[in-house]
């Protein structure tokens, strides 16, 4: 495990280039607040520098928030947004700070899709970021690294690549959405009866309810197929 002093790089520091990026963002970016000990504590846990961009966000913000609150991108956590990348990770995708992950969640969104770093168990491009998308039950290769993620984040129409998927005024809804929280759909959207979004009734569960229920789906699903 590097210690705090050889994860910050003084000389070229990722942020230098993510904020001018977020100031001329297209979507709303909300930058959530850090704590220095929070910052410094999740930098240590996830083992990145802050020469890399993900530990940029890491270090340098509790989190952002996408798009009115479609998209949380993990950071050092905050009082508004609980958990940290490398908090949010543990029990998941590693069991101790510092070991190998599978892969790395480093983003959400409401409707319980998850982004992930490829650590080698979700294809061949270990590295590149892939999409859970809760309307199938798969996980999808965008083909971009984490640098790419946070341009897609900041300038991509959002409407586009979550096409049928938001429902009618769902910006009022997700506006006042606490960030650790997202919606459990009924039918669910994997199925037949759940493909038209706002036809299925929506109810908030705390984002880690969302996550096991949805991954403990995907293992059933891939069960019943083998």
């Amino acid at each position: 495990m590097r210690t705090l002093q050889e994860l910050i790089n003084i000389d070229e520091p990722g942020w230098a280039l993510v904020k001018p990026w977020i100031d001329l963002a297209k979507n709303n970016i909300e930058i959530l607040p850090r704590t220095q000990k929070q910052a410094e504590d999740a930098l240590v846990n996830i083992q990145v520098t802050t020469r890399s961009l993900m530990g940029a966000i890491v270090y340098e913000t509790g989190g952002l928030i996408i798009d009115n609150g479609w998209i949380r991108v993990l950071g050092s956590g905050c009082d508004r947004m609980k958990r940290s990348l490398p908090s949010w990770n543990k029990g998941k995708t590693f069991s101790e700070y510092g070991e190998p992950a599978p892969y790395l969640l480093i983003a959400d969104d409401v409707i319980g899709g998850f982004y992930a770093i490829n650590g080698g168990m979700l294809g061949q491009d270990t590295g590149n970021i892939y999409y859970f998308a809760p309307e199938s039950l798969d996980w999808i290769s965008l083909e971009m690294g984490y640098t790419d993620f946070l341009l897609f984040c900041f300038e991509t129409d959002m409407n586009d690549f979550y096409s049928d998927l938001r429902w009618n005024n769902w910006e009022s809804d997700v506006k006042n959405l606490h960030p650790d929280y997202a919606y459990n759909f009924y039918p669910f959207l994997w199925t037949k009866e759940g493909k038209d979004i706002n036809k299925v009734s929506r109810k908030i569960i705390p984002i880690e309810e969302v996550y096991n229920f949805n991954m403990g789906m995907k293992n059933t699903n891939n069960n019943q197929s083998d």
